[in-house]
């Protein structure tokens, strides 16, 4: 078939030729190549084209008498870019190479990239492919917060629920739900009448088990909504109770934070038995409990639900109830090996069922009839994450397909296991550290842990994000209307204080801050500032409620996920921007993106940037 295939050797020397036969193919050169340079691994590219190609024969030819691509592999000696990043897996030109790259030498390379920008959003156009900044700026963009040269992973680590699979979180936390308040009721707790209700919780807030409080925090810690039991709290409520407190989820004691959806049941669960506790319902029978001791009880109930199995046992009976498919995760996955990066699947869940749920996920999205397998390097399940990333466990190599285990004392490329650590994997590997991508679900367990402990890159997966950046473009109008309502009070108020100022001064028989203000006649000075007192309550009266709406697309009790309050970024986002170098929805998201991506972080605001306020005085 004619077209152009490209063929790599791997050889010893960059400054070498690759050697090539007649053919459209290239091998590594048989002899031994030796140098004074200590020796480093590339992989040149060769782009061949077979006669029928309807390129023309002068670039044809050019393209197969030269080899031109070289990609650095080894870690050792690759070098660091301007931004700090690994340029291990860079693609770079041969060295010596030239008569090729003619436009990207002529002109100042200013004027040269804008030329090849331009043109690059064209083909891209044409090629009816989206490219990266687009996909950025969509519901299913990947969003970055530190520097990450994609090229320069060698390994990439996922996990599966709510990673690998994205669960309905309606039937497999509604079907946890149930579990939870059957164990609930059977030791005593009423739960009649009760229903799952997910709109209760987001992700992202914080249980406070000493007041049976559920709340929302901003990011320094300080608590900007709050709910008793099932009912909401008002500012001034919250205010008093929360005003000399913030929340440390150091103190594990009383603060739970909702790190996942997997937290949905449990904390609609709890919240609704403390209504029922506040009700002096609760059979005395049980002893004496304050709202830690529930606590502990529903999340008792909720963990018998895991370990008994039934649940599991459902879902693996009729995954498609409670799996949402994903045809384009697989090929994101398969795209990734076959750019050279090692995948590894790292789950907490058993091996029946990671097999049982990986089947049915990934195998009918498989070309050539590949399976799940056959995409990961290794699979490690019962990891028993976060201790996975901390310290070292007993390791098990799962033998046969109905999960039986014997005792392995060194992982293997290639294998299945049963527990071990992130060290474990490393050391099988051969490599370590930032070479490494972890993706997960779990901000704690498998983003923070990783980040800290072994300094791999992470990748937090939200699915919320989808709907809050959607909500947050219907809500764009209601925005501008309340920004626009707040600054107008903004410059009322200054008025407002320098007049009280002056009128302060003026009792106490000084000057005003200029002589204008010092000769205002004293009745002109006074109904000023009460007419403009006036205006401000009569803006609150309208910016209060606008407050509490904003965000009413996303949850209605909430607000936003990533916010907390008009201005600031909550808690869940503060954790998200510490220990994930990027964050998506879904991963299927990678597709668009390719596995070559160099992820630049945005620019960050800072309190005192002024350039975009005289930019705005100087351009109006």
């Amino acid at each position: 078939m004619a077209g152009i295939t490209l063929t790599y050797a791997v050889v010893r020397h960059p400054l070498l030729p690759v050697s090539a036969s007649a053919s459209v193919s290239v091998s590594p050169s048989s002899s031994t190549l030796t140098t004074k340079r200590r020796p480093r691994q590339l992989h040149y590219c060769q782009c061949t084209v077979d006669a029928n190609s309807p390129i023309t024969s002068g670039a044809a030819a050019a393209a197969a008498d030269d080899d031109i691509f070289s990609v650095n592999t080894s870690s050792q000696n690759c070098d660091f870019d301007y931004l700090g990043q690994s340029t291990k897996g860079d693609l770079n030109l041969k060295y010596g190479i030239n008569g090729h790259t003619d436009i990207a030498w002529k002109g100042p390379i200013e004027e040269v990239a804008r030329f090849q920008a331009k043109e690059a959003e064209g083909l891209l156009k044409d090629l009816g492919i989206q490219d990266p900044s687009s996909s950025r700026h969509s519901p299913r963009g990947i969003f970055c917060s530190r520097t990450l040269n994609l090229r320069s992973i060698t390994a990439i680590g996922y996990d599966m629920d709510y990673t690998l699979m994205h669960y309905n979180v309606m039937a497999w936390e509604g079907r946890a739900y149930d579990y939870c308040m059957e164990n609930l009721k059977n030791v005593g707790f009423p739960v009649d009448g009760l229903a799952f209700d997910p709109d209760l919780v987001i992700r992202g807030l914080v249980i406070d088990k000493e007041k049976g409080n559920l709340v929302k925090a901003d990011r320094f810690g300080y608590v900007k909504r709050a709910m008793h039991g099932t009912k909401l709290l008002s500012t001034q409520a919250v205010s008093e109770m929360y005003g000399r407190e913030l929340v440390d989820l150091r103190n594990e004691s009383r603060w739970e934070f909702l790190n996942t959806l997997f937290s949905v049941s449990e904390a609609v669960a709890y919240v609704q038995m403390v209504d029922r506790l506040d009700e002096g319902i609760i059979s005395p029978d049980l002893g004496v409990l304050d709202y830690e001791g529930l606590y502990k009880a529903v999340g008792k109930a909720l963990f018998r639900a895991h370990v008994e199995g039934q649940l599991k046992n459902e879902i693996m009976s009729k995954p498609e109830l409670f799996v949402e498919p994903d045809p384009e995760l697989p090929l994101a996955l398969l795209d990734q090996k076959e750019a050279g990066k090692r995948l590894l699947l790292i789950t907490n869940s058993d091996y029946i069922y990671t097999d049982k749920m990986m089947r049915h996920s990934f195998n009918r999205f498989l070309p050539n009839d590949m399976n799940w397998r056959d995409l990961f390097e290794m699979v490690i399940v019962s990891a028993r994450k976060p201790e996975f990333f901390q310290m070292s466990h007993p390791l098990y190599e799962v033998v046969t397909t109905d999960g039986l285990m014997r005792p392995c004392f060194k992982a293997r490329p290639g294998g299945l296991y049963s527990g071990g650590s992130a060290q474990m994997v490393e050391n099988s590997l051969g490599i370590h550290g930032d070479e490494i991508l972890y993706v997960g679900d779990h901000i704690y367990t498998d983003v923070s842990v990783s980040k800290v402990h072994l300094r791999w890159r992470t990748a937090l997966i939200c699915r919320e994000l989808e709907e809050e950046y959607n909500a947050l473009i219907h809500s764009r109008e209601h925005r501008a209307k309340l920004v626009e309502l707040i600054n107008q009070k903004e410059v009322i108020g200054d008025l407002f204080n320098q007049l009280r100022l002056a009128l302060q001064r003026r009792t106490k028989g000084r000057p005003a801050q200029t002589l204008a203000a010092t000769h205002m006649d004293d009745k002109e000075l006074t109904e000023s500032v009460q007419n403009l007192l006036i205006v401000m309550q009569r803006l609150d009266e309208k910016i209060a409620p606008m407050l509490e709406q904003d965000g009413e697309h996303f949850s209605k009790r909430w607000g936003y996920l990533s916010r907390a309050g008009l201005w600031d970024k909550s808690h869940l986002m503060r954790q998200i921007e510490k220990y994930a170098d990027i964050y998506t929805s879904r991963v299927s998201n990678f597709l668009n993106y390719t596995p070559f991506m160099y992820f630049r972080s945005q620019e960050q605001t800072l309190a005192h940037d002024s350039y975009s306020f005289y930019e705005s005085r100087i351009n109006p």
